[in-house]
């Protein structure tokens, strides 16, 4: 149960619009608290007594009536998780852009609490270039997407469009917070990209962000396991995690191999260099002094040492690849991993510093399975879920 988690529901105007009322009953039967606002268009179709007579409390419809002088902030404060369905092209453009002219988008903007879309609209508008970009914005932002269905639309059209069933909107919003069935395991995880310096004032690195790595940890503790992130970037803000921070590959190596024994799972999420300088300079390398010859060697493997660890604990590694990810299966091989993460960081959405990621799984039997774009949250999901269930058959 969601043991009162708050909820507010976005209501927007099409004619899915009664579905919502169905999909407020449903979030409030599983165990949520929710409040309701809705857009002026949502009004020509839905009754806010609706919404006051199943929740409670009056919907918010305005940002200029009632007693609240900022009930967007104040719903945005308030909110656990945000929902909004269904969410009209409109609505979606208003979020992708940040305009906050409704009360709706002013609550979104408002809060930084998890956010749900369940678009619906005709055909037409939803294969519209301008839409797809817009989703896509989204997606960037973190927001989970319920597509819609194929089905009967508005007019006696038939296509895909149609508001998705409420009940897998409520199952979007309890994806957010997920049962505690990591409790009593011990998690390791690295994120980041090392920097190795070649003098006081350069170094060689790369362009992780660390947020595929922040990700992985935030939601293992969220499911109740006890991490310990060994980072190069900068860490989540989440409460519950221990942070180690190193900026190396030996520092990452050392930091890594000293706690692996203590790990049940061991996720190497992050972008290690894998040569460095042999010798760093005392002093700032001079341009005047011309070119300089930088003889590199290389770093310590870290998730080798891991794997070579007694005891082993069950392994995942990644690997960032450039255009095709095939060589995978063949890295998953050699490195012995019970789980490979592989992506092409050349490709749109899907590299370094962005909030998307699209992936494939390779397993140690040399099978894959190819992940859609999505947020790095729920990659980290699916993620956590694939390691519990190999765990659990294993």
């Amino acid at each position: 149960m969601a043991d009162g988690r708050r909820v507010v529901l976005g209501v927007t105007g099409g004619v899915a619009a009664y579905k919502a009322a169905y999909l407020a009953r449903r979030l409030i039967e599983r165990g949520y608290a929710v409040r309701v606002v809705m857009t002026e268009s949502a009004q020509k179709f839905v009754g806010a007594a609706t919404f006051a007579a199943i929740t409670g409390v009056d919907p918010v419809t305005s940002l200029f009536t009632g007693s609240d002088v900022s009930p967007h902030t104040t719903l945005g404060r308030w909110a656990d998780a945000i929902v909004v369905a269904p969410a009209t092209a409109s609505t979606i453009s208003k979020l992708a852009a940040g305009q906050s002219s409704d009360a709706l988008v002013a609550t979104v903007l408002a809060s930084t609490a998890p956010v749900v879309i369940a678009p619906a609209m005709h055909t037409e508008m939803w294969e519209h270039p301008a839409t797809e970009a817009n989703i896509e914005r989204l997606l960037g932002f973190g927001y989970l997407m319920v597509d819609p269905e194929v089905g009967s639309l508005a007019g006696g059209d038939t296509g895909t469009g149609r508001l998705a069933d409420p009940e897998l909107v409520a199952d979007a919003v309890d994806s957010l917070f997920p049962a505690p069935d990591m409790e009593g395991m011990r998690v390791l995880v690295t994120a980041g990209g090392t920097r190795e310096p070649i003098d006081p004032v350069r170094y060689i690195g790369n362009h992780s962000s660390g947020k595929m790595g922040n990700a992985i940890a935030e939601v293992a503790a969220e499911r109740g396991a006890e991490v310990i992130l060994v980072t190069a970037a900068l860490p989540p803000e989440s409460t519950g995690i221990e942070i180690i921070r190193v900026d190396t590959a030996d520092e990452m190596a050392d930091a890594v191999w000293a706690r692996t024994a203590e790990a049940d799972i061991a996720v190497m999420a992050a972008a290690v260099a894998d040569f460095k300088p042999r010798d760093a300079g005392s002093y700032k390398i001079r341009r005047a002094d011309g070119v300089p010859d930088i003889d590199l060697v290389p770093t310590p493997d870290v998730l080798k040492g891991v794997h070579e660890s007694t005891p082993r604990p069950f392994l995942v590694g990644f690997a960032a690849e450039t255009g095709s990810v095939d060589a995978a299966v063949d890295k998953a091989r050699k490195k012995a991993v019970d789980l490979l993460v592989a992506n092409d960081v050349s490709s749109a959405g899907s590299g370094f510093g962005t909030d998307t990621n699209e992936v494939r799984f390779v397993f140690k039997d040399g099978t894959t399975r190819d992940l859609e774009l999505m947020s790095k949250r729920r990659v980290a999901t699916e993620i956590w879920d694939t390691v519990l269930r190999i765990r659990a058959e294993s």
